[in-house]
């Protein structure tokens, strides 16, 4: 069930070669003397010999050469030395560690204020960040300047302490959207999911995906979180289905309630549940399923990429009844069967090269079957798709962004 994402790039290093400068003139066809006739008055002029003089000019363009080469040596030390500190987090060639306010006063300053935003209307659409306010410290900074941030968040609710990494569209702190709620779309990863979760690394592009499609009108200005998914490594093939298993850290309560509270002390964020969603992968495609299934009345949509459909963490044993209430297919047909249910938008992706292959045909009887009522579904199947992160974000704007897209707000006032 739990597998580790192939999205790690490859460190990029630029090389060269050096060309050597083709050599001058001869000695002879520079400094050979040539021959001048004599005027037939005055006294015959020896010849003058200047053996010093061709030596001296001949040195001087090696020893520029020598010069030039220990400069770009210097030059290219210092580059590598930059390098190196800025990989080891070195200041000041790293800004990694520094706090991050995302439009709020910074630390110790007053709390639950709307970072110099003007005073919302009564009827407003948007929720004001509540406080109190999280100390967020800079993970990376990407190229257009947004952060992607970490805090550890101690959650009241569930009782678990883990990491959550954040980031915000530079749409966030435009003047223009002062007054705006935004939406939040809660990003959970596969594999262990501990300590860190795979989508706070810029090498899977998540963030500038959401960048592009937004300006190619595509998707909504999503605020992401992206926190832990599981209590501890799954080393032993032990994974907690983002649920509260019996005996076991509250997951599911971390995840649906600590999370989203997190989001809303520190963001401008929507009061409706049509500004909350959740996307993940493999069993965070599990997670997410089951968050909108099981609390529709709080969140609207999911985008699933190669999910489970059921639970199957071994925890479960001997805890029958908890593990129907985490059940997608359960959740699902109960769902059908009540009357005024709120509708939610499930959006499903799957390779049809998954290594697990009972993946597809599993999503695609979940989507034959329960795809009708209040539960809308669509579902892509990528050609040649893998189970891995790397293939779920590039097709992720191919149809799954816009399907939960339509339906959801943001900005709102």
């Amino acid at each position: 069930m739990s597998y580790s994402p192939d999205g790690q790039h490859q460190p990029y290093r630029s090389e060269g070669q050096y060309q050597q400068q083709p050599y001058g003139a001869s000695y002879t066809q520079q400094y050979e003397p040539q021959y001048q006739p004599e005027p037939p008055y005055g006294p015959p002029q020896p010849p003058y010999n200047e053996p010093e003089e061709p030596q001296y000019e001949q040195r001087r363009p090696r020893r520029g050469r020598r010069w030039l080469i220990a400069g770009v040596s210097v030059l290219a030390l210092a580059g590598i030395a930059a390098g190196v500190m800025y990989h080891f987090e070195i200041p000041p060639f790293t800004d990694k560690g520094k706090d991050v306010s995302f439009g709020q006063p910074a630390a110790g300053g007053q709390t639950g204020g709307t970072g110099g935003a003007a005073k919302q209307a009564a009827n407003s659409k948007a929720l004001m960040p509540t406080g109190p306010k999280a100390e967020f410290k800079n993970s990376m900074t990407l190229g257009d300047g947004t952060h992607v941030a970490v805090t550890t968040l101690d959650g009241k609710k569930s009782g678990f302490k883990g990491k959550v990494w954040v980031w915000a569209p530079k749409e966030y702190n435009d003047p223009k959207f002062a007054k705006s709620g935004f939406p939040v779309m809660i990003a959970l990863p596969g594999g262990a999911g501990y300590p860190n979760n795979y989508w706070m690394g810029t090498d899977l592009g998540l963030q500038t995906s959401i960048s592009k499609w937004y300006a190619e009108g595509k998707s909504k200005p999503f605020i992401l979180a992206m926190p832990v998914l599981n209590p501890g490594p799954d080393d032993k093939g032990i994974y907690w289905d983002g649920s509260d298993i019996p005996d076991q850290p509250k997951m599911g309560t971390w995840l649906t309630e600590d999370v989203p509270d997190l989001m809303k002390e520190n963001f401008r964020t929507i009061k409706s549940r049509d500004g909350w969603a959740y996307m993940g992968s493999s069993t965070g495609g599990f997670a997410s399923l089951k968050a909108v299934l099981k609390y529709p009345e709080k969140f609207k949509a999911a985008i699933c990429s190669g999910p489970d459909i059921v639970p199957d963490s071994s925890l479960w044993k001997g805890h029958d009844k908890e593990k129907a209430e985490n059940n997608p297919e359960l959740l699902a047909k109960a769902m059908l069967e009540k009357k005024g249910a709120p509708e939610v938008y499930l959006a499903f992706q799957v390779g049809d090269n998954e290594n697990n292959k009972k993946t597809l045909p599993d999503v695609q009887k979940f989507v034959a079957t329960y795809g009708k009522g209040p539960i809308h579904t669509s579902l892509r199947v990528i050609p040649g798709g893998q189970h891995n992160a790397k293939t779920y974000v590039p097709n992720m704007g191919e149809g799954p962004i816009q399907f939960i897209s339509k339906v959801m707000e943001g900005p709102v006032e």
